[in-house]
């Protein structure tokens, strides 16, 4: 009895009589029409069915329906009247030898998310598993997490999976299996071709895109992104960036810095300095009314005006000595200080209670 298989392929064969059948050890490319637990199928042009299994996959694929692979035959007719087909041979060489030559161009290559970890995305590059360190996102998707808590920042990366992006790849080692790619590669060198027409002492005009316990990131020409850091929000002393600014905030900066693609960005510049005329305000030994900001364990940050901040020391806290601040003051508490030294080009003065309780013992007596 003849079989029914064999009779299949030879059916295949005879009506693409006209093009050429592959032979075994020919590379063949094909898409994958069905992924099972040990192995997978391919439409090899829609000239035959190709299966590649056990020994013959390839481990570090990931191989996924309507992927395009190649692949070495290495029978022409198996048991289900189907090429049997290697990715261990050539084709597997060719994926590599492309990688190598998408690295050696700088090409730039749009992936598909797949999966996200702490430390950052899974991808494919010519259907090898591939990795974007979370170092290597563009600004726009770098997860900015107050405190830098690690599962704050896998929340934030799996809400890229399933998106695609534009990489570089950065590094490959075949030996190990290993591809690192990076979509900020392919941003700076975007960044960079806008940057040329900017320079030092330069005023732009943005909106922040985020805020972060160190500074705020302001946009501006479209591709281009810059920090503010938080010594350079404003001129008096502040906590956290949110107490001055949100996301969606219009803002004016100066360009104070640029290292290669990185901009450095400075409000205060932009805002006249009131130090500079703090001796016209106020003076040595003056008495002067402040409110408490904020309290540490050296001493009490106090405000004299919007614009001027002082430090009362733990040491000028008291005729004795404090052993705790809090004992002295609350947040919001309002005080007669006696200012005892100034530094406007430092952005310091400082306050004094002791000298205020001695002089007022002194009267007393």
């Amino acid at each position: 009895m003849e079989n029914t298989n064999t009779s299949a392929f030879a059916k295949v064969m005879e009506e693409n009589a006209s093009v050429a059948f592959p032979n075994v050890g020919d590379v063949v490319k094909g898409s994958v029409v069905s992924v099972g637990r040990n192995e997978v199928r391919i439409d090899v042009g829609g000239l035959a069915v190709g299966l590649i299994r056990g020994p013959e996959l390839d481990k570090h694929l990931d191989l996924r329906v309507g992927d395009d692979v190649e692949a070495t035959v290495i029978e022409l007719d198996n048991e289900f009247g189907e090429l049997e087909l290697s990715l261990k041979g050539a084709g597997r060489k060719r994926s590599w030898d492309k990688i190598k030559e998408l690295l050696t161009a700088g090409a730039v290559i749009n992936v598909k998310i797949l999966d996200a970890n702490k430390g950052g995305l899974i991808t494919r590059v010519e259907n090898v598993p591939a990795f974007v360190p979370v170092s290597q996102l563009s600004p726009a998707n770098y997860p900015r997490v107050a405190g830098g808590e690690k599962n704050k920042i896998q929340e934030k990366l799996k809400q890229l999976v399933g998106q695609s992006m534009d990489v570089k790849i950065l590094d490959v080692n075949e030996e190990e299996e290993k591809i690192v790619v990076s979509e900020k590669a392919v941003w700076e060198t975007k960044q960079e071709s806008v940057l040329s027409k900017y320079k030092v002492g330069d005023h732009v005009e943005g909106t922040v895109t985020a805020v972060t316990d160190f500074g705020a990131f302001v946009r501006f020409d479209d591709n281009l992104e810059g920090l503010v850091h938080i010594s350079e929000i404003a001129w008096q002393r502040i906590d956290h960036p949110r107490d001055v600014l949100k996301i969606g905030d219009n803002v004016r900066a100066e360009i104070i810095n640029l290292e290669g693609s990185k901009i450095f960005l400075s409000m205060k510049k932009l805002i006249t300095d009131p130090w500079k005329d703090v001796a016209k305000r106020y003076a040595m030994n003056q008495w002067v009314k402040g409110r408490v900001l904020k309290i540490n364990p050296f001493g009490l940050f106090v405000e004299l005006d919007p614009d001027i901040h002082g430090l009362a020391h733990i040491s000028e806290l008291g005729q004795k000595p404090v052993k705790d601040v809090n004992e002295v003051a609350r947040v919001g508490d309002e005080f007669e200080f006696r200012i005892i030294s100034i530094d406007a080009e430092n952005h310091r003065l400082g306050l004094s209670l002791r000298k205020q309780k001695e002089e007022k013992e002194e009267v007393k007596a």
